[in-house]
C-alpha cells in the first residue's frame, strides 16, 4: 500500500467554515464512496473537497460531520482512504469548485496520510458496494481493515505508534459502539430514467411520508423524483393539495424548502387554503407538484368547495382545475415546473380521459416536458374478483396514471422553427432468400 503524506497537501484557505455538529447517540458512522479521474483527482486534494453532480446528490446531502469518505479514481481503478467529513453534505459549499460540475459537496480531512489500494472495481465488487449504499456496522469495519496493516501485527509497537492506522483504529472504536444501533438505510434511490414509474410502496427511507392510509395518498417517490430532477437544496416547492402531506415530508428530508396548502388540512404543518387562489407572491415559486382530485369518486373530506365533490364528466371540473392552473402559472418562475398527477375514469360503461382533458387545459399556459406512466398500485380494484370482471364484461381496470409536467414559458422564448435532426439508422439484417431454380 502507498501513502501520500496529508501535510503536502495545500488547502483553500477563503472557504467558508461551517459550524461543527456534534453525532449524537442515535447517530452512529456510516462511510460513503466518491469518484473522480485523473483531471479531478488534484482538486479533490488541495481544496479537501469531494463532489459530485446530481446523480448524486441525494446521497450526499445525507452524509452528516464525521461520516468516514473513501475516494476512487475511475481512470486509473485506485481506492483512496481513509477521509472524514468535517461538515454536513451540502449544495455549492465551494461554487466556483470543478467549475460548477460538482455542485453537492462536501469538507474532508485526512485520518493521517492517503492510502493507495490498486484494483478497486474487484474490492467494490466484493464488498457488493454501490455508490447509492452507505456503509454501516460490520461491513464497514472490514472495509476499513483494507487500510491497515495485517491485524496480527496490531500488538506490534511500530505499527501502533503510526498515526494513520492510530486514527483508523480510533473510528473503528467509534463504530462498535453503535454497531447495535439502528442507523441502517435503505439504498438511496436514484432517480428513474424511463417515462414509466412503479414504485411497490407508498413510502420509501426509514421515516414516514405522509399518511399511507389516507385515500388517494401520493407515492413519495413520484415527489422524491420531481426535487431531484427540477430543484436544488434550498429551493422552494409548493404543493396546492397536499392531502396528508407527502410533499412537505419529502421536501424536508431532501433539504428543500416547501409550504404545503389543502382546503381541508388533515395536520397543521399544512395550510388551510383554496388551490384556485394562493397567497404566494408571482414568480416566487421553484416548483409545483398537485395530485388533484380524479372527479368525485373519493370522498376526501365535507368541506363544501372542495373540487373533489365534482363529477368528472362534468365540464365544471375542468373549468375549476383551470383556475388552479391559472394560480400556477403566476406564483411558478418562469423556466420552473410543475407536476400533475392525474388518472383516468371507467365508471358504468362510460370512459372519461381525464389526463387528456387536463393535459389538453395545461397547455394553455405551459409549454409540454414530458408525460410520465406510474403504475397504480395498492386499488381496492386490484383483486381476483375485479380482474374477473373486467375480463367476463370486457373493460379495463385502471392500471396507471399520469404525471404531467410542464413549464412556464421563459420571457425570452423565441419562436419554435423547424429542427433538422440526424437521425441515426441501423441497418437490419437481410433475411435470406433461397436461390430459384
Amino acid at each position: 500500500m502507498n501513502e501520500i503524506k496529508g501535510k503536502d497537501i495545500k488547502t483553500e484557505t477563503n472557504m467558508e467554515i461551517m459550524e461543527p455538529q456534534k453525532i449524537t447517540d442515535d447517530k452512529p458512522i456510516r462511510g460513503f464512496i466518491f469518484t473522480c479521474s485523473n483531471k479531478t483527482e488534484s482538486e479533490c486534494f488541495e481544496r479537501l473537497l469531494f463532489g459530485t453532480d446530481r446523480i448524486y446528490g441525494p446521497v450526499v446531502i445525507r452524509i452528516r460531520k464525521d461520516d468516514l469518505l473513501f475516494l476512487v479514481n475511475i481512470d486509473i481503478n485506485t481506492l483512496y482512504g481513509v477521509f472524514k467529513a468535517v461538515s454536513d453534505g451540502g449544495f455549492k459549499i465551494v461554487p466556483e469548485a470543478w467549475k460548477g460540475r460538482y455542485p453537492y459537496q462536501v469538507r474532508i480531512k485526512i485520518l493521517g496520510k492517503i492510502v493507495k489500494i490498486p484494483y478497486a472495481d474487484k474490492i467494490l465488487k466484493k464488498f457488493e458496494i454501490k455508490r447509492n449504499t452507505p456503509l454501516y456496522g460490520k461491513k464497514l469495519l472490514d472495509f476499513l481493515n483494507l487500510f491497515i496493516p495485517n491485524t496480527t501485527l496490531l500488538n506490534n509497537s511500530n505499527i501502533r505508534d503510526n498515526e494513520t492506522v492510530r486514527l483508523i483504529l480510533e473510528e473503528k472504536e467509534k463504530i462498535k459502539r453503535y454497531i447495535n444501533k439502528r442507523d441502517i438505510e435503505d439504498e438511496i434511490p436514484l432517480i428513474e430514467s424511463t417515462t414509466f414509474w412503479d414504485f411497490p410502496r407508498q413510502n420509501y427511507g426509514l421515516t414516514p411520508k405522509g399518511n399511507n392510509k389516507y385515500p388517494g395518498v401520493t407515492p413519495a417517490l413520484i415527489i422524491y423524483n420531481m426535487v431531484w430532477r427540477y430543484t436544488d437544496p434550498g429551493d422552494l416547492v409548493v404543493d396546492p393539495m397536499a392531502g396528508s402531506g407527502t410533499t412537505l415530508d419529502v421536501c424536508r428530508e431532501e433539504k428543500r424548502r416547501c409550504v404545503c396548502y389543502d382546503i381541508a388540512p388533515t395536520r397543521p404543518d399544512v395550510i388551510q387554503n383554496d388551490a384556485r387562489n394562493i397567497p404566494l407572491e408571482d414568480n416566487s415559486v421553484d416548483m409545483i407538484f398537485i395530485d388533484s382530485p380524479y372527479g368525485d369518486n373519493i370522498r376526501y373530506n365535507d368541506h363544501p368547495d372542495c373540487i373533489g365533490k365534482i363529477s368528472a364528466e362534468d365540464e365544471r371540473f375542468y373549468d375549476e382545475l383551470e383556475k388552479v392552473m391559472k394560480e400556477c402559472y403566476r406564483i411558478l418562475k418562469p423556466g420552473k415546473v410543475l407536476g400533475w398527477l392525474i388518472g383516468d375514469q371507467w365508471v358504468k360503461k362510460r370512459f372519461t380521459p381525464v389526463g387528456f382533458k387536463i393535459y389538453e387545459r395545461l397547455c394553455k399556459y405551459f409549454e409540454p416536458v414530458d408525460i410520465i406512466c406510474v403504475a397504480r398500485r395498492g386499488q381496492a380494484s386490484h383483486t381476483d374478483v375485479w380482474h374477473n370482471r373486467a375480463r367476463r364484461f370486457n373493460f379495463f381496470l385502471r392500471g396507471f396514471k399520469y404525471l404531467i409536467i410542464v413549464r412556464k414559458p421563459t420571457k425570452e422564448k423565441r419562436e419554435q422553427k423547424p429542427r433538422k435532426i440526424n437521425w441515426i439508422y441501423y441497418e437490419r439484417k437481410k433475411k435470406y432468400k433461397p436461390k430459384e431454380g
